[in-house]
């Protein structure tokens, strides 16, 4: 693991490393089993093996049904050291108390998928730093990590409605954002308001203008803003207000901000920050939630109404907005493709 990314690069695809051995950390929740379907059939990665204490010994398609016949992976409560990265597909809060109780080797890259690390007054943990894993805004930085804070699913959802105007300077504005998410956001733990009689035909509204999101949303724009043209300029307030679907997996952000942009001037910085970008694409039809489930995409559309800027973005918040997301950046952190084992299709009916 200590050869040079270039050296990898310059042989297919990892030269004489191998496959890369991969580790998971919480196996038996909705992160760990799309972490599961995604590397199962990820054509550079070995699955080590699959923690989950409480279901060790257990075959992983017992307990995600969806993976039968793909795989004859068992659960085990042990941690091998023997693996390249481990993702951490644990709660918030446990990733931070796993790494105390159990130290990594070093050469091993950790991918965390909870907000244990995401900020940067806690990105540090002894001799690990993690860097904030959002590619259409840290892609170079994510290259030579050692270590990654996966975003949430909807900080990643409103960042990638809002980096192209943060890059120029054009968020001086407040931002108004209603966002909704499918029940799967809670995690697999039942709650009040993850039971299917309360969620199904049910809308509701939770943490208006306080979500935990809005402080990571926060430091990214503000990371592109004082690289504007405009100079070290501040953000704008987000007025975010968040609300619980009555579908299983996706986020649908709808977002306004004052604009000088025309719709043809705002279609041109958006199409030119995400020109290199593999998986967030600007479209000028109308886009809807079942273009990007099941899919490691994100879209993004744009409407001008008088003075405001409309601005509509689309993920999956288990892929894009979580696990997807995480083995994007394990491809970047390895030299790989970026979209290697990511090229899936939406269910669109």
């Amino acid at each position: 693991m200590e050869q040079d990314i270039n050296d990898r690069n310059s042989k297919s695809p990892l030269g004489d490393l191998g496959m890369i051995k991969a580790g998971i950390i919480g196996g038996a929740g909705y992160t760990g089993g799309e972490m599961l379907r995604i590397l199962v059939n990820h054509p550079e990665v070995e699955i080590a093996f699959v923690n989950s204490s409480s279901n060790a010994g257990n075959l992983i398609s017992d307990v995600h049904t969806d993976l039968f016949g793909d795989t004859d992976l068992k659960f085990t409560d042990q941690i091998s050291q023997d693996i390249d990265v481990l993702f951490l597909c644990v709660g918030h809060g446990d990733a931070n108390k796993f790494l105390e109780a159990n130290p990594i080797d070093e050469k091993v890259k950790i991918i965390d998928l909870s907000q244990d690390f995401r900020l940067a007054n806690n990105s540090q943990l002894a001799t690990r730093n993690f860097i904030y894993g959002l590619p259409e805004l840290n892609k170079e930085k994510i290259k030579s990590a050692q270590n990654i804070a996966n975003p949430g699913c909807f900080a990643t959802c409103i960042q990638l409605g809002l980096l192209p105007l943060a890059s120029k300077g054009l968020l001086q504005n407040e931002v108004h954002i209603n966002a909704t998410t499918g029940s799967t956001g809670a995690g697999q733990s039942l709650s009040k308001t993850s039971h299917f009689s309360w969620r199904n035909n049910n809308l509701s509204i939770y943490k208006a203008f306080e979500h935990q999101h809005l402080n990571e949303i926060g430091e990214s724009l503000l990371q592109l803003v004082k690289k504007s043209p405009l100079g070290d300029l501040g953000v704008a307030p987000l007025n975010f207000i968040p609300q619980r679907g009555d579908f299983t997996r996706g986020i649908l952000a709808a977002m306004y901000v004052e604009s000088d942009l025309t719709e043809d001037e705002a279609y041109e910085l958006y199409e030119s920050y995400y020109a290199n970008h593999a998986f967030t694409h600007v479209s000028r039809k109308n886009i809807d939630l079942k273009q990007v489930v099941n899919t490691n995409k994100c879209l993004v559309h744009l409407e001008k109404h008088g003075n405001k800027l409309f601005i509509i973005s689309i993920i999956d918040n288990l892929l894009k907005g979580a696990s997807g997301q995480a083995v994007q950046n394990m491809n970047l952190m390895f030299g790989l493709e970026e979209t290697a084992g990511l090229k899936l299709k939406a269910a669109n009916f």
